[in-house]
């Protein structure tokens, strides 16, 4: 006999934030992010973790929002794109993805930025290799390719505007 979705209520901190959600307990926490708590910085791209447009940041560590149970965060940290800075004050990855004009589409931008954002906090000066290894695993569409790599090292280098 197969078994009933179970609904689950839990206490999520996102952004600094407590937030009290009650959903099916498999339901995507990229699905919570954007529909429940109106988030839309992580991405809805391939829906099997493959693309890197819905990472977040759990615990510091770049995570695929859209394969994970919204249940398994409880009592961990998240931070989405909007966490990190506003549009007033941009999170220094930020301004040097400005700076650099590293998007077209916006795409991949959210995992691009989430991704150097764990990376850099690691590892404040690593070498292009590392940047292009750590960002492998985001596909970008449109081919902003060079620009996204020279906004991970003007942020690493501290020299965004």
């Amino acid at each position: 006999m197969p078994t009933r979705p179970v609904e689950r209520t839990v206490s999520l901190n996102v952004n600094g934030a407590s937030a009290s959600v009650t959903a099916m307990a498999d339901t995507p926490l990229l699905h919570i992010l954007r529909n429940d708590l109106g988030l839309n910085g992580p991405k809805y791209g391939c829906g099997l973790g493959e693309c890197g447009s819905c990472t977040v940041l759990i615990d510091g560590v770049a995570a695929r929002s859209c394969v994970i149970p919204f249940p398994a965060v409880a009592g961990r940290v998240v931070t989405t794109l909007e966490g990190l800075g506003t549009a007033n004050d941009p999170h220094p990855v930020q301004r040097a993805f400005i700076a650099e004009q590293a998007a077209q589409c916006g795409y991949c931008l959210n995992g691009m930025i989430m991704t150097a954002k764990a990376l850099l906090d690691r590892n404040p000066r690593p070498t292009d290799d590392e940047i292009r290894r750590e960002l492998s695993g985001n596909l970008c569409r449109c081919g902003t390719h060079v620009e996204i790599l020279r906004a991970v090292r003007r942020a690493a280098s501290g020299s965004a505007p």
